[in-house]
């Protein structure tokens, strides 16, 4: 496995406690399309190299700029299948704001919050009055489920694991971690990523677009712009490693069903997704159940899910992706 983090040349590379893998996600900004094969891809990356404990983060921005703001949090809003840890980024404060405010949708508007409200089914106008961002607000206040506003209102600052830190845009250089602002969590940009001294842990962020993940010496930014290239970094984390998950479609079509171990006992927590509950089953041979008890996917046994079946889930998942994507008529 490459370890980006040896690049830190002449310092000690952080390090998660034995045991912990961490997988986080860059700035969503609205493609729930390149969030839900993400979703698959750490499913599937966790079952063929299972941790003792597996930790989703996310550095925030769900919302925004993209056509499926709504399409993110109805991924995000309800139960997991794995410990997870949601930040808040810069435009995720809107939502609260608006709702308290109208008149913050002048300023909404101009970051991509027009996008976000046009997700929930409301039809604002380009440059919207008073009047109308009243209404909006109330009419955003009615459609907006109570599970999305109560993800808005419990997301964290930060997280910290051992060495390492995760937050949205970074912090302010010198200043001790417990005594950082939220607006510069948020929203720092130069007087942190021009920073070149160590900081008090070695940061993962987000909020400043990079074409690729950039690999610095003292932290590492995995917000590839995925509104705009449709690239979403996924950045795992384990020990002393870490590696931007491969696109599970770049490499599963090179492994057989036998390259995956039958006999590592990996319990997978029941979890509801499009109908679907995950059972526990030996890694490799996950099955996949509907509620009514039926298969949730064809295949030879028609209870356990192998590297076929999740080929299938995944043609499935970018047809959708598609047709979401592009609404016409043949394309749903």
């Amino acid at each position: 496995m490459w370890n980006a983090l040896s690049r830190r040349a002449n310092q000690v590379p952080p390090r998660l406690p034995k045991g912990v893998r961490i997988y986080a996600v860059g700035d969503l900004h609205g493609r729930a399309d390149l969030l839900e094969p993400l979703l698959l891809q750490i499913d599937v990356d966790s079952v063929l190299y299972p941790a003792s404990r597996t930790i989703v983060t996310f550095l925030g921005d769900y919302i925004d700029r993209g056509p499926a703001s709504r399409g993110v949090l109805e991924l995000l809003a309800g139960p997991q299948r794995h410990e997870t840890v949601f930040l808040k980024g810069n435009h995720d404060v809107y939502v609260e704001k608006f709702l308290n405010d109208p008149t913050v949708l002048e300023e909404w508007r101009q970051i991509g919050g027009l996008e976000t409200l046009a997700s929930y089914g409301l039809r604002p106008k380009t440059n919207p009055d008073k009047a109308e961002q009243i209404r909006l607000a109330d009419e955003f206040a009615n459609v907006l489920p109570e599970s999305h506003r109560k993800f808005f209102h419990k997301l964290e600052l930060l997280f910290s694991c051992e060495d390492f830190l995760f937050v949205h845009a970074g912090i302010r250089p010198r200043i001790p971690i417990r005594r950082q602002k939220e607006e510069d969590l948020l929203w720092i940009r130069d007087d942190f990523l021009l920073c070149e001294e160590g900081f008090e842990k070695f940061v993962v962020h987000g909020h400043t677009p990079v074409r690729e993940p950039d690999f610095r010496s003292n932290r590492i930014n995995i917000d590839t712009g995925a509104f705009a290239t449709g690239r979403l970094t996924c950045l795992m984390i384990d020990g002393t490693d870490a590696v931007p998950l491969v696109d599970v479609r770049d490499w599963i079509g090179n492994i057989s069903n036998s390259d995956v171990g039958q006999d590592a006992d990996f319990h997978m927590q029941a979890r509801s997704i499009h109908g679907v509950a995950y059972d526990s089953r030996y890694m490799g041979q996950t099955a996949f159940k509907k509620k009514d008890g039926s298969a949730g996917f064809a295949a030879r046994n028609p209870d356990t899910v192998t590297l076929e079946t999740i080929r299938k889930a995944l043609a499935r998942r970018d047809e959708r992706c598609i047709g979401n994507l592009d609404p016409r008529p043949g394309n749903l």
